[in-house]
């Protein structure tokens, strides 16, 4: 068995799903904290020793895993057990496609940092989200609790409203990467372009300062509205406040995980900071370059290095710049998405629902003929 994609996989479980994820935990907590002018979490310690409140995420595992698992009476047992899988693995092996480094050549050896390069690899994320969708549904159908059922409810509703909205807001990077594969959309962004060109290509106007106006050519500088759409519709598909209506404590006391504890509902609790995650990643590499360096593509950065160091050395720096690039990004996002969850208040379902049917629906559709008509006068 080649060795290349178990250790590709083994890096995108160890750092990118375990090792965020439970700090995820932590940075709601403090992050909450700073925005309300509390303290935060700073009472688990060791012999002592608090670390900032960072022991309390291995606390959390801990009461998770002595707590006892119930099954309520008269529910399906085996859905009701089958049903936190469904929700956690889809998220985990959607980290399959995306893309946390380009393609480097070292001699005779090319090293490509994806664990599965697909031509579809968009296409099979939406489908992996479909399928953990199916977990929280079940899950409320399973458990035999009148609120339960409800949550279930509503996030099947939530789901098949947002999965369409959400497909519709990126048609305009399909449009304008054509590619549907994730690596290709990032790596079309490891550039930049004039802001002024339209100067020298309509009026002929070849001024050499025209060339020191540029800017990323990332998805967001194309597509900012699709930005805002696409983010909004995959957190309500993630059912993070202030979409958080199939789980609203104040009305249906849990949701569809209202008969879960222990490590099961330890695995729904995982699945949505994993989620957030995929989210954080997804939107970096659609809207906000991937792995890419503002102004500064891999070219550049290994023949400005190779001149100096070799071309082996400027190729491996490279790597771990691009690396630790895509994960500022993914941080940047984790801290947008918790951001917006401790500012807004929960949205009634009525608002949910109106705001994608009414709002994010058609302007998604208006954004998909807006970009075409400009893609198509830009050939022109």
């Amino acid at each position: 068995m080649p060795i290349e994609p178990i250790i590709k996989i083994l890096f995108i479980f160890s750092v990118m799903v375990m090792g965020l994820a439970p700090i995820i935990t932590w940075i709601e907590r403090k992050q909450s904290a700073v925005m309300q002018d509390r303290i935060g979490a700073n009472r688990a310690d060791l012999n002592g020793i608090t670390i900032l409140g960072l022991l309390h995420p291995a606390a959390d595992v801990i009461k998770l895993m002595m707590k006892e698992d119930m099954v309520p009476e008269g529910a399906n047992r085996v859905m009701h057990m089958l049903s936190p899988l469904i929700a956690a693995v889809p998220a985990i092996m959607a980290f399959a496609v995306i893309p946390f480094g380009g393609v480097y050549v070292f001699g005779d050896t090319t090293l490509n940092l994806v664990g599965a390069d697909i031509d579809w690899g968009l296409l099979y994320i939406f489908v992996l989200g479909s399928i953990a969708a199916y977990g929280n549904v079940v899950a409320g159908w399973s458990s035999n609790n009148n609120w339960s059922m409800l949550g279930g409810l509503r996030a099947s509703a939530q789901m098949i409203s947002y999965e369409v909205t959400m497909g519709l807001t990126i048609v305009g990077i399909f449009m304008v990467f054509q590619t549907l594969r994730l690596s290709d959309m990032a790596l079309a962004q490891d550039t930049s372009f004039r802001v002024l060109g339209f100067l020298d290509v309509h009026f002929g106007l070849n001024w050499a300062w025209i060339d020191w106006i540029r800017l990323p050519a990332w998805g967001i500088i194309y597509q900012p509205l699709g930005f805002l759409m696409f983010l909004t519709a995959v957190m309500a598909e993630n059912k993070r406040p202030p979409f958080d209506l199939p789980e609203g404590e104040s009305e249906i006391i849990a949701g569809y995980h209202l008969e879960y504890s222990g490590m099961r509902f330890g695995l729904f609790f995982m699945s949505e900071f994993i989620e957030i995650i995929l989210i954080a990643a997804l939107t970096t590499t659609l809207f906000l370059g991937g792995w890419a360096v503002p102004w500064l593509s891999t070219e550049t950065i290994i023949n400005g290095i190779s001149s100096v160091m070799g071309t082996g050395f400027a190729t491996g720096l490279c790597i771990l710049i691009h690396f630790v690039s895509f994960l500022l990004k993914v941080i940047f996002m984790i801290w947008v998405q918790m951001l917006i969850r401790w500012s807004l208040p929960r949205f009634r379902y009525d608002q949910v629902m109106s705001l994608c049917w009414k709002i994010l629906l058609p302007l998604s559709i208006a954004n998909i003929f807006v970009t075409g008509a400009v893609l198509l006068w830009v050939k022109g």
